[in-house]
């Protein structure tokens, strides 16, 4: 027996390294700081156990800062069942662009029947028939969503540059914002052919004035004044300023029901393709924005006015395409 073992603390020492496994529960982050690895060694691995039994990333934050120290290497493996809402944080973290992540995923058809027993498969079975939605998160591991999702057409790759470079007329819209509320720019191109809509680029910005970010999106995004920008007809100072700079700004046609038709609009398209390493945002708002809810958690027409400043900025772009539409 190469292992030294304690039930207080629950621990593991090697004999032979005197290298630690040490055990936590994650109910107070704060007792974790505790934790004193031998000299000259420190916490190279740590495991999430049903990590989305977690309350949210910033406790994630609290523990990795309090054991992610005293070396270069480090290795995070964290594990669960993927949780059904799109907005859960397990979710959110786990399509938020980062190169350095692997995400593997694995279901009870990759395991032999041996390792689980027969009953589990032949319950598996047994909710596909009656219950393909629960069937699908609990047994495949899919984001079914609450039922409440707007958006049920949106596609998360990347877009190449190649695609870009082909693609025909582009389309840019603007949202106004300072703070908390941001600003939001996005910039895609529409395939009526294909009723397919690809969003490839955005800025979403607070507390900058209109002069910095028409600068910053001639020097850095590429626009060029003959650009065509439609943004929210609800701030006309805010687009004399634009016009003044130099730009083709424009403001969007608006009516009673413009809100719901734009949305409609969107939400009946064949796909929206959103690149989330190039439009974090986007990706993100499109999503896990979700229809409103009564006092009893039950779905009700309309459209929540918050977390959707990307959404409108696309909205204002595709004016002149779902405005036609509707006439």
């Amino acid at each position: 027996e190469n292992w030294v073992k304690t039930k207080s603390p629950l621990e593991m020492r090697n004999k032979k390294t005197g290298q630690m496994i040490y055990f936590r529960g994650a109910d107070d982050p704060g007792k974790i700081k505790s934790i004193k690895p031998p000299k000259n060694m420190y916490i190279a691995i740590r495991i999430y156990e049903e990590f989305d039994q977690m309350t949210g990333m910033n406790e994630v934050r609290k523990i990795d800062q309090s054991v992610k120290r005293g070396g270069n290497e480090f290795i995070t493996f964290r594990i669960y069942n993927t949780p059904k809402s799109k907005k859960h944080f397990v979710n959110v973290e786990k399509r938020s662009p980062n190169p350095k992540r692997l995400v593997h995923k694995s279901t009870y058809l990759d395991a032999p029947v041996d390792w689980l027993g027969q009953p589990f498969f032949d319950d598996a079975e047994l909710l596909k028939q009656n219950n393909p939605v629960a069937f699908k998160n609990e047994y495949l591991g899919e984001e079914t969503g609450d039922g409440g999702n707007v958006f049920e057409n949106v596609e998360l790759r990347e877009i190449t540059d190649e695609e870009i470079e082909n693609f025909d007329y582009l389309y840019q819209g603007m949202d106004f914002g300072w703070f908390p509320d941001p600003l939001a720019w996005t910039k895609m191109c529409y395939q009526p052919n294909k009723l397919t809509l690809y969003i490839f680029d955005e800025y979403v910005v607070n507390k900058m004035s209109n002069s910095k970010v028409w600068n910053y999106l001639k020097e850095n995004k590429g626009v060029k004044n003959d650009d065509l920008i439609t943004a929210d007809s609800a701030e006309p100072k805010s687009i004399g300023d634009f016009q003044s700079y130099g730009s083709l700004m424009r403001g969007a046609k608006k009516g009673p029901d413009s809100v719901e038709y734009s949305m409609k609009w969107l939400s009946g398209l064949a796909k929206i393709v959103i690149d989330p390493r190039r439009c974090p945002k986007t990706a993100e708002e499109f999503t896990i924005y979700e229809y409103p809810q009564d006092k009893d958690g039950n779905y009700i027409t309309g459209y929540v006015d918050a977390d959707n400043h990307c959404i409108d900025s696309v909205r204002y772009a595709m004016n002149p395409i779902w405005r036609r539409k509707g006439e």
